[in-house]
C-alpha cells in the first residue's frame, strides 16, 4: 500500500449484531483533503465513520492510514497512529474544566510533558474561544462552545486525519457557520478531514469532495460544483 493517500478504505463492511449496515465501501482520501459524507437518515454514515475510528469493527475489508494498516487496531491505537474522532454526542466531560478536558484527551498517549504542553499551546492558538476559559467547567458552555472544545480536544493529539460526526447537529445557523469555518481553517493548515454531515448546503460550501451514501453503499462521489450543477440529491437519497 502506497503512502500517497492519507486514508485508504478497501471493501469494508460493518454493522451491529448479525447484519451489515455498510457494505463494500472503497475510497481514498488525499492528504489535506476535506471529504464530506452525506446521505439520508439511516444510510450508514455514522457507522462508516465509527468504523474508521475503530469503534465499530469492520467485518471484511481493510483500512490504511497512509501506508500503515489500521484495520486491526483499537480506537486508542488509531489515535496514537494519527486518527482523531469527534463524536456527535457526549464529546466532552461536562463535570471537568476546559483545561482538564484538554489534558485528559491525551493522557493515554504517554507523551513527554513538554510535548503535551507544546501541543496544548498550539491548540489553544487555534481555538481562542476556549483559551481564556481553562478553569470553567465544560458543563457551563453553550452547545457551540462545547463543540469547539470537543474539536480542540481532538486536535490535542496532533492528528494527521480528523474524523467528525455531524458537528453541526443541534446548533443554530450562526453557530453552524462558525463551526464549519473552523473546520475549514484547520483543514487549510494541512490536516486531512473526513466529516459526516446532514447540513448539505454548508457541507458543500467547505468540501473539496463529497460522497453520497445511500442504504449503506456509495451512490456518488463528486465535487461540490458537480453536485450543485448536475445531480438531484433528492432522487439520489431516495434511491
Amino acid at each position: 500500500m502506497t503512502s500517497a493517500q492519507a486514508v485508504t478504505v478497501s471493501g469494508i463492511a460493518a454493522g451491529y449484531g448479525g447484519g451489515d449496515i455498510i457494505r463494500d465501501i472503497s475510497l481514498s482520501v488525499e492528504p489535506g483533503e476535506l471529504l464530506v459524507v452525506i446521505g439520508p437518515n439511516g444510510s450508514g454514515k455514522s457507522t462508516f465513520i465509527k468504523t474508521l475510528a475503530g469503534l465499530v469493527r469492520a467485518r471484511v475489508g481493510d483500512i490504511w492510514l497512509a501506508d500503515r494498516p489500521v484495520t486491526q487496531l483499537s480506537a486508542a491505537q488509531r489515535v496514537a497512529a494519527g486518527l482523531a474522532f469527534v463524536p456527535q454526542e457526549y464529546n466532552v466531560f461536562a463535570n471537568l474544566t476546559i483545561g482538564e478536558n484538554l489534558r485528559l484527551s491525551t493522557e493515554f498517549l504517554q507523551r513527554e510533558r513538554r510535548d503535551a504542553a507544546s501541543q496544548q499551546e498550539h491548540t489553544l492558538a487555534m481555538f481562542p474561544e476556549v483559551a481564556g476559559r481553562l478553569n470553567l467547567r465544560a458543563g457551563h458552555l453553550s452547545g457551540g462552545q462545547r463543540q469547539m472544545l470537543a474539536f480542540a480536544c481532538a486536535m490535542m493529539s496532533g492528528p494527521k486525519v480528523l474524523l467528525l460526526d455531524e458537528p453541526s447537529a443541534g446548533l443554530s445557523p450562526k453557530l453552524v457557520t462558525e463551526i464549519f469555518d473552523k473546520v475549514k481553517a484547520v483543514n487549510r493548515s494541512g490536516l486531512t478531514v473526513i466529516m459526516i454531515e446532514q447540513n448539505v448546503k454548508e457541507a458543500l460550501r467547505i468540501a473539496d469532495r463529497v460522497i453520497v451514501l445511500v442504504n449503506g453503499t456509495v451512490r456518488l462521489v463528486a465535487s461540490p460544483d458537480e453536485i450543485r450543477s448536475g445531480h438531484d440529491l433528492h432522487k439520489l437519497f431516495l434511491g
